[in-house]
């Protein structure tokens, strides 16, 4: 049966993906139904900073004209990249002043390689905050309500996939830059394991916490670009199908839990009470004392590292760079190599250890946001509940199924240790199903 063309762009990646592949979708009249739904919507959502059809257009012919032998496993999927990944046919400009004037690069950075060589089209940049850094927001707003925030930095790619302008979107996380904006906006937002997504031809803030990611509406999206980023080859014990009857799932407050907002107490009792009544094996969990370090030892580590990466841009322009980079590059309150020391050795103690712990439960639940969107597009909120768990390099996904006093959006995030990234995305969808069931 024929799909409506209004209802195309409400198409999921892997099912479009399936349809273009046998023949019953061209790659051109799915690209044509996702540019109709930004014109229709993009003014009040406004998700894309670069945006070019007749690029677009021009992707979509020539996949149309690939032999079958020949077409990816994501052949004329519509991608949405965070404007701080480089691209061969697009500008990047990093949100900035000092890159206003800068063209395409000279080759796509490495994850946009990997999503072209796999068939994707490229659609176009997605809006972020300036390097991605900031909590400054731009022009972007919630889909949900253009009055209130989108979330930061990967505000665009998490907006754009909410209001079904595209089915796939990356962005990268240094602190909550991927989960906070996919519980504001409700969908499923996937951040990998550190260092196993190549973070090369990427904006770089801190070598110790950059990490790359993706959002869909479904976690069988998820699942199908984390295949392509081999994500599903880690060293990690075979994944067993998991039930929720008696599966062992632990809530963790951490040392945050004290800035948890009405919204999030409630999706938090909400979920404890959904898994209990599924006969799932459910207890709150208290991390060790020591990891309330993290914040201070991630403070240490991400401002020394983003030091280092703005120090280039501050040189060639002070001017056109934030203030808080400038601030950042000339402050003397500098820690001490002790404190370095302390901070980077001190969390290399907690990431063994965090595994340890996460070893002894099949689900792991975190807040992902303090509350829902807040109003205002100024500031995109805070990364407080996401932060710990990416400076230890954990993967992590915000599943999303609650709402807010404002009737918007609130997700929670499921958790894992290192390398257990099929695991946490089997887990976010297990559990995403129950929370999204009524």
């Amino acid at each position: 049966m024929a799909i409506p063309h209004t209802d195309l762009c409400k198409l999921s990646a892997t099912q479009a993906a399936e349809l273009i592949r046998t023949n019953q979708l061209s790659a051109q009249d799915y690209a044509k139904a996702l540019l109709e739904r930004v014109r229709e919507r993009d003014p009040q959502v406004r998700a894309w900073v670069f945006l070019d059809e007749d690029v677009i257009m021009k992707q979509a012919r020539r996949l149309d004209e690939l032999p079958m032998g020949k077409r990816g496993p994501l052949h004329g999927v519509p991608v949405g990249i965070k404007d701080i990944f480089l691209t061969r046919d697009m500008p990047t400009k990093y949100y900035s002043r000092l890159h206003a004037q800068d063209q395409n690069a000279a080759a796509d950075s490495a994850c946009v390689s990997v999503l072209r060589a796999a068939g994707a089209i490229i659609f176009g940049k997605t809006a972020t905050t300036e390097f991605a850094t900031m909590t400054e927001g731009g022009p972007c707003t919630n889909p949900h309500n253009c009055k209130h925030t989108p979330g930061g930095s990967s505000s665009g790619s998490a907006a754009a996939v909410a209001d079904f302008q595209v089915p796939l979107s990356i962005g990268t996380q240094t602190g909550g830059s991927i989960v906070r904006p996919g519980s504001f906006n409700g969908v499923y937002g996937f951040k990998a394991t550190w260092g196993t997504i190549s973070t090369e031809g990427v904006g770089r803030c801190s070598v110790s916490a950059d990490t790359p990611g993706f959002y869909a509406r479904n976690v069988d999206d998820l699942e199908f670009v984390a295949h392509l980023f081999r994500l599903g080859s880690l060293p990690a014990e075979p994944v067993q199908k998991l039930s929720l009857i008696g599966a062992r799932i632990a809530f963790v407050k951490t040392h945050i839990w004290p800035n948890a907002g009405a919204g999030t107490l409630a999706a938090w009792n909400r979920a404890y009470g959904l898994l209990a009544e599924s006969r799932a094996d459910v207890e709150s969990l208290e991390l060790p004392k020591r990891f309330a370090s993290c914040s201070r030892w991630r403070e240490i580590v991400v401002s020394e590292e983003a030091r280092a990466a703005f120090l280039p841009k501050y040189c060639e322009d002070k001017t056109k760079v934030h203030a808080e980079v400038v601030s950042l590059v000339e402050s003397t309150n500098l820690p001490s190599r002790k404190k370095l020391l302390e901070a980077y050795d001190g969390l290399a103690r907690l990431r063994a250890e965090w595994d340890r712990i996460a070893s002894q439960f099949d689900i792991i639940i975190t807040p992902s946001a303090i509350d829902e969107a807040p109003e205002g597009i100024a500031n995109t909120g805070t990364a407080v509940f996401c932060s710990m768990w990416t400076i230890l390099h954990a993967p992590a996904m915000n599943v999303p199924g609650f709402f807010g006093k404002c009737g918007l959006p609130i997700g929670l995030q499921i958790v894992g240790a290192r390398y257990t990234d099929v695991q946490v995305l089997q887990n976010g969808k297990i559990v995403g199903q129950l929370f999204n069931r009524l």
